[in-house]
């Protein structure tokens, strides 16, 4: 799998379902309700019930922000460095993946960890999750 594969599917889940991302609300356990008495006929029939609208798909920056805040790193600058955001989706920062991830985004200068290429693995990060979660 691509290191971009990687970080979405640390974000969004995918092949990581077996890990997901915790929530930060808890929720709630059911309670136990009492049995309904049997339905009254009624003369007029009920409307159609509709079904409640979904929630909008969270983006990568709620996701992020709700596992920076799970995780409770403060010192992780994942909103601007590539090193930080992947330490967060606990993945490997090394020279050699994020050498692989300008390769796969297609990064046209040196490979050498500088902070050109770093700030640019960023951005370029970031917009490919913007355009995945545009739909």
């Amino acid at each position: 799998m691509s290191i971009f594969g990687k970080i979405k599917d640390a974000i969004f889940g995918g092949d990581a379902a077996a890990r997901p991302v915790p929530r930060l609300a808890p929720v709630p356990a059911p309670t136990a309700q009492a049995p309904h008495p049997a339905p009254i006929a009624l003369a007029v029939p009920p409307a159609p019930a509709t079904a409640a609208p979904s929630a909008p798909p969270q983006t990568a920056q709620q996701r992020l922000i709700e596992l920076a805040a799970f995780k409770g790193n403060p010192e992780l600058n994942w909103q601007s460095s590539i090193v930080d955001l992947m330490k967060l989706l606990d993945l490997d920062s090394s020279l050699a993946n994020r050498k692989e991830l300008a390769t796969e985004l297609g990064y046209t200068g040196p490979k050498d960890g500088s902070a050109e290429m770093n700030i640019w693995l960023h951005k370029a990060v970031m917009r490919q999750l913007g355009a995945d979660t545009a739909g």
